[in-house]
């Protein structure tokens, strides 16, 4: 497997990650035996750099890549996340956010002890609170990377400005934001941002919740506890026709190159910038190889037209959230 850095940190890791969120929330019930070999799988294929959150569970995500990390802990990069205020109860509901630097570091120990580890390699804030300053949160950041708990600081959908706030404290390493070939949101003012400042990118979502691979043209494919089918609006209704239509056409694209969707996609991302590291989630190791694979993909300037121009003749369609999410970005 090939790798990146992101930005300035030294931070090295695969050039593409595992989001490993929908093995324990959002997507439907899983195996839980099968997403502990996938992801000992995915560390023999190369996968080195691999995403979850305390709020994804919640808990029990952290808690999978804690069991399934015992014994290889040295070759791993793991990403975590603090933020979300996790109500009480079974369901564990969310209630805002939270970012006072007292439950930052509430959540570190909390996080440390379900990964079983010493250490956070990647410590995110997993939106940005705006009830507390930005520089209160770099500065916790900074005493626990000091304290040897956390190693690099990162921010997730932030705004340019509060990007450069928290950088002035404490060195961002990534920002995670949503990122894909129907989500450009970033290009007019993120990506120039992290560019001048030498901090990496992780987009996730790269693969359009799965939509972008051509596996939801049926709507009956997700289940009924599934969010995208609940929650967003880009896989609902008239939007979903034309996203079809959209994906359609880039299907034919990707057939033109003798690669999948899939691969198409993630080729198109890692050739934005070399500071670029996707993160597409998966339960299957098939996918999980196919995925892989578009590290190896390199699309010349006639492939990236062809995909810019395809796009533009068709367009996507809708929000990628629901408005009260969508409030809660670039902040």
């Amino acid at each position: 497997m090939k790798t990146r850095v992101l930005g300035k940190s030294g931070l090295e890791v695969s050039a593409l990650g595992l989001g490993c969120m929908g093995m324990s929330w959002a997507y439907g019930p899983s195996d839980r035996d099968e997403c502990l070999a996938l992801l000992r799988q995915a560390v023999d294929l190369g996968v080195t750099f691999f995403d979850t959150a305390e709020v994804y569970g919640p808990f029990t995500n952290e808690e999978l890549l804690g069991e399934a990390f015992q014994g290889l802990r040295a070759k791993v990069v793991i990403a975590t996340k603090f933020g979300f205020k996790i109500g009480q109860g079974i369901a564990g509901s969310l209630s805002g956010v939270d970012s006072r630097p007292e439950h930052i570091r509430e959540v570190v120990e909390a996080s440390l002890k379900r990964l079983r580890t010493d250490r956070i390699d990647l410590l995110y804030q997993h939106r940005v609170d705006p009830a507390v300053p930005i520089e209160d949160v770099a500065g916790t950041v900074r005493d626990l990377i000091s304290e040897g708990k956390v190693l690099h600081f990162g921010l997730s959908e932030a705004s340019a400005a509060t990007i450069r706030r928290a950088h002035a404290v404490q060195p961002v390493t990534a920002l995670q934001s949503e990122y894909s070939l129907w989500t450009r949101d970033p290009e007019t003012e993120i990506l120039p941002t992290l560019e001048e400042l030498g901090i990496g990118f992780v987009p996730y979502s790269p693969l359009g919740r799965g939509f972008l691979t051509g596996a939801y043209k049926d709507e009956e494919s997700l289940s009924e506890d599934d969010f995208r089918r609940r929650t967003q609006p880009r896989f609902n209704g008239e939007a979903r026709q034309q996203n079809l239509r959209a994906v359609d056409a880039l299907e034919d694209v990707a057939r033109s190159r003798g690669v999948t969707p899939a691969q198409l996609a993630l080729a198109w991302l890692l050739a934005q910038k070399p500071w670029i590291v996707p993160i597409p989630g998966t339960r299957k190791l098939s996918r999980l190889t196919e995925n892989l694979r578009a590290a190896d993909i390199q699309l010349n300037p006639a492939d990236l037209k062809l995909i810019e121009d395809t796009i533009a003749a068709t367009g996507f369609a809708g929000a990628r959230y629901g408005e009260a999410s969508l409030a809660m970005t670039n902040l």
